[in-house]
């Protein structure tokens, strides 16, 4: 696939070589004759980053398993201290335990 986009691509350098050799051929195309190649080489370049990329991290060495996090400390429940607290909680208790 790289290879025929390289070629479509030093085709298409050659024809704008073409209209910048021609009466009225214009600096932009000598512009484009430079570009064109440089479009075709991209995908090859890409093919081969990924096959640079693949090969390093399949020679990687597998990571370690990671340990086991430590385990929580328990959570601790405070005993109602505060009397507000406290008949708010009875209060929604008995709100929840009246039929509706």
């Amino acid at each position: 696939m790289s290879a025929l986009s390289l070629a479509l691509c030093c085709g298409l350098a050659w024809w704008q070589w073409q209209r910048f050799e021609s009466a009225n051929g214009t600096f932009q195309n000598l512009g484009y004759v430079l570009q064109w190649p440089l479009f075709g080489v991209a995908p090859a370049y890409m093919f081969w980053r990924f096959r640079k990329l693949k090969a390093r991290e399949q020679a990687a060495p597998a990571p370690a398993p990671e340990p086991p996090p430590p385990p929580r400390p328990p959570v601790v429940v405070d005993a109602e201290d505060d009397d507000e607290l406290a008949a708010y909680n009875r209060y929604l208790a008995s709100l929840n335990q009246e039929p509706r």
